[in-house]
């Protein structure tokens, strides 16, 4: 099942928490799990990087640049839930 960020808050550095539609919140060391490459380079200022909001359409955060992120796989990272798998033929 997909579920929205439904809320996002800068703590420090790369460091966020983040709350889901279904009430599972946590944090997350972004540096932890992501490289700062391409559009996702100028979040490696933890100014910038503090820019963040929750985009209410997609259900997911973003910056100002564009750059976004799965909410499946952030999903995975506070709950530790494996993430589904994608089923190709059902998608044509």
């Amino acid at each position: 099942m997909l579920h929205d960020i439904v809320e996002v808050r800068h703590l420090s550095d790369h460091r966020l928490f983040l709350r889901f539609d279904d009430g599972v919140e946590g944090e997350l060391d972004f540096a932890s799990i992501i490289e700062f490459e391409g559009i996702l380079e100028p979040l490696s200022d933890p100014d910038y990087f503090s820019k963040v909001s929750v985009h209410p359409e997609l259900g997911t955060i973003v910056w100002p640049n564009g750059a976004d992120m799965d909410p499946v796989v952030l999903y995975h990272h506070i709950t530790g839930e494996p993430i589904p798998d994608f089923d190709r033929a059902t998608a044509k």
